[in-house]
């Protein structure tokens, strides 16, 4: 029997710059064991079908025909019909890297007509950036005014990155949902819409996955199987993705398979293969995986699969075969260098390690099956993935979208890439552990890395010790430096209002967020307030996090925002607009030097944190090589030269990519330092013999044993020798 035909899609809206990675994923793991499997990202389509010549004549033709007074901005768009529909095109163009000679044209101005965007934007700061990157800055602008009139007259569903959120956002019923799917199609919807039916045409499936993985890609997703049950009745659709596996886990309105006929939780490799096995007759309904669906009328779980989990090392290398990478759109929506990583760019999406290690924070879903099911990835086999993915995609860019990448499983991909000489640029999240030393950090760099993004939470001890962060404000400023150091970027994210919280904590908080960005340890963060979720801790037990849930009332669709009382803490909504107002400034290098209450429309309490408090922390002094760690040296420099330099000493010149250092010593000595640098060096006969560990290195010390050993430590050549690329990691 041919095995049935699936087609992936990822519905409205995720990101313009790069494809969400679930369809990928599961393409990569099907394709080898058979299944014709296509994938498509109608998100992209349905934009690139709006911002062009002809839809943009769609949207200015119905505005034209609105009944009533439009808008301000609405009227001075419409005057520039013209200069928009003749721009459009171009812009698009530009923005796909198709055509940079048109960065002078935008730079030198009176080419793309500015709307409300540009009055409000930092124009005059983006004259520092080079021609590409400022014409990017403005194109950008006018591709939000352009999204801004759709959203404000022809179709309140669509912005840049999302797709109606409001009808995904906390819907406990599905009647929301219901009614949204009753009105007639709008213009986008009727784009997305013609996007689908070209792919179900080309694949002819007997089932179509839909990916949801935020709020605002669930009504996409619903219209989307409308549609099809409307023309293809006979045809299955099932529905996944983070959304469904943190918000319909306790599903149980049937309406909802009016549209679809599955809905799978968690991991969806082993769910979709007992799915399509089932579609095959290979499988009974009762021997499905975490599947909901309807029998009888009503909401049934069908969970009997005895089959095991697949391990990272079984799903395969995600492939974009099918998404149409080159049209994806580098829009550049901040000057900060950091936060733009989000949405500049096509990245490869990997996984280091499945769940997060730590599952111990009291706000996270530590019980649910993608935080709590821990896994790493052997490192072999993830570099494998990249080496293909790179001559799959002709990209360099990875994005690890861990949980938190475990530091260990961190360490050994970057010797795998330097063994291997693999070049790529990657990225990912991380905790803000200790493990990440400055040498090991440095390690990172030399593989790759660029940035990391990690929870900070709360910048307050009391506060993270309550949370089970496991961390300490102190901690993460070190760790930060640590990064730093090694040149390597760092977001922060936050929450404010967490139970028991204080407005003194949080101004507090901010004292000290502010102090990180003086001292460059972040570049970037994002602050937001605390909801409690129905699968943490705090939501499960809520009393014992001395809080009170109030709703909302279950109503047999979603469920996963909970709001509550807080008796003890002070921090209310209204802060959130100061502090997010304070990052915005910081991110951008402004105002540090301001006082934090400034940021504030109310007045709150005068931080207690000392304005010097990181400079001090900074200032504690490190732990020196401690000789009985277990951390093993690598050299990430070049090949060393060791020159004669007078009758009884020896230069030897150790050359980095930007300089080199110079370290004398006897010439026996530099013999010695030379070998042991050739045994750190990675190459991919390295392992398994592996790298020199300190205590073997220490012990086998030929100029006086050990104490020669750590005298050699607090030389002056040794130091020269660490700071040129010998790391202890």
């Amino acid at each position: 029997m041919i095995p049935p035909r699936v087609l992936l899609l990822i519905p409205p809206l995720t990101q313009l710059n790069t494809p969400y990675p679930s369809t990928a994923y599961l393409a990569g793991f099907l394709k080898p064991r058979g299944y014709e499997t296509f994938q498509a990202d109608v998100g992209i389509e349905m934009v690139l079908a709006l911002f062009c010549r002809n839809g943009l004549e769609r949207v200015f033709d119905r505005l034209g025909r609105m009944p009533g007074d439009l808008p301000g901005e609405a009227r001075q768009m419409l005057a520039l019909q013209r200069a928009y529909v003749d721009s459009i095109d171009a812009v698009i163009g530009f923005l796909q890297g198709r055509d940079p000679a048109l960065a002078p044209r935008i730079c030198q101005g009176g080419f793309l007509p500015q709307g409300p965007r540009f009055a409000a934007a930092r124009t005059q700061a983006a004259g520092g950036f080079g021609a590409l990157d400022r014409a990017r800055y403005l194109a950008t602008l006018y591709l939000e005014d352009v999204a801004d009139l759709v959203h404000e007259t022809v179709t309140p569903h669509f912005a840049i990155n999302r797709y109606a959120e409001h009808v995904g956002a906390s819907a406990t019923s599905f009647d929301s949902m219901a009614r949204a799917l009753a009105e007639p199609p709008g213009l986008t919807d009727e784009l997305m819409l013609e996007a689908l039916w070209r792919h179900v045409d080309e694949a002819d499936p007997a089932l179509v996955g839909l990916t949801v993985p935020f709020p605002g890609n669930l009504y996409g997703a619903f219209r989307i199987a409308q549609a099809l049950k409307a023309r293809h009745p006979s045809l299955r659709v099932a529905l996944g993705g983070g959304y469904a596996n943190t918000e319909l886990r306790r599903l149980s309105d049937p309406r909802l398979f009016d549209y679809v006929d599955y809905v799978t939780l968690d991991d969806g490799e082993r769910p979709l293969l007992c799915l399509l096995e089932h579609l095959a007759g290979k499988r009974d309904e009762a021997e499905l995986r975490r599947t909901f669906l309807r029998s009888q009328g009503k909401v049934v779980w069908r969970d009997g699969a005895r089959d095991p989990e697949f391990g990272m090392a079984d799903l395969g290398t995600p492939t974009y075969a099918g998404l149409p990478l080159d049209r994806y759109l580098s829009v550049l929506d901040t000057l900060n260098p950091m936060h733009r990583l989000w949405s500049d760019g096509h990245w490869n999406k990997l996984t280091v390690a499945h769940g997060c290690y730590w599952k111990q924070c009291t706000f996270c879903d530590v019980g649910l099956d993608y935080i709590g099911r821990y896994e790493a990835a052997p490192s072999g086999i993830l570099a494998d993935r990249i080496e293909a993915l790179i001559a799959e995609t002709g990209r360099r860019g990875f994005h690890f979208v861990d949980e938190a990448a475990p530091p260990v499983g961190l360490k050994e991909l970057a010797l795998t890439l330097l063994e291997r000489g693999v070049t790529i640029s990657w990225w990912g999240n991380i905790r803000f552990e200790s493990a990440f030393t400055p040498d090991l950090c440095r390690l990172l760099a030399a593989s790759g890395c660029i940035a990391v993004s990690a929870g900070l939470e709360a910048a307050s001890d009391r506060l993270l010790e309550a949370m089970k962060k496991g961390i300490t404000v102190g901690r993460t400023a070190r760790v930060a430096a640590a990064f730093r150091g090694a040149g390597i970027m760092v977001h922060a994210y936050l929450m404010y209002g967490l139970p028991g919280e204080t407005v003194a904590e949080t101004v507090d908080s901010l004292e000290r967020v502010r102090q990180l960005f003086v001292q460059d340890l972040i570049q970037s963060a994002f602050w937001h307030r605390f909801v409690a979720t129905a699968h943490s801790p705090i939501g499960l037990d809520p009393a014992a996090h001395g809080i009170r849930i109030t709703g909302p009332a279950f109503g047999g669709f979603a469920e996963n925002d909970l709001t509550h009382d807080d008796p003890l803490g002070e921090a209310p909504e209204s802060l959130g607009e100061g502090l997010r107002k304070a990052l915005y400034h910081y991110m951008e290098g402004e105002s540090l030097a301001a006082d934090v209450r400034s940021w504030f429309a109310r007045p709150v309490p005068k931080p207690k944190v000392p304005r010097a408090w990181v400079a001090r922390v900074l200032a504690e002094q490190p732990a020196g090589d401690d000789p009985m760690a277990e951390r093993r040296f690598v050299w990430v420099g070049g090949t060393p030269v060791v020159e004669p330099s007078g009758k009884s000493r020896c230069r030897v010149i150790l050359p980095t990519r930007v300089k080199d250092v110079q370290a004398r010593m006897a010439p026996e000595k530099a013999d010695w330092l030379v070998e042991l640098i050739r045994t750190a060096t990675p190459a991919r006969d390295r392992r398994p013999a592996g790298y020199p560990s300190l205590k073997e290195v220490r012990a086998g010390y030929p100029f006086g044993g050990t104490r020669g050993f750590d005298a050699l430590l607090r030389s002056q050549s040794w130091r020269h020798a660490r700071a040129a690329g010998l790391l202890l990691v």
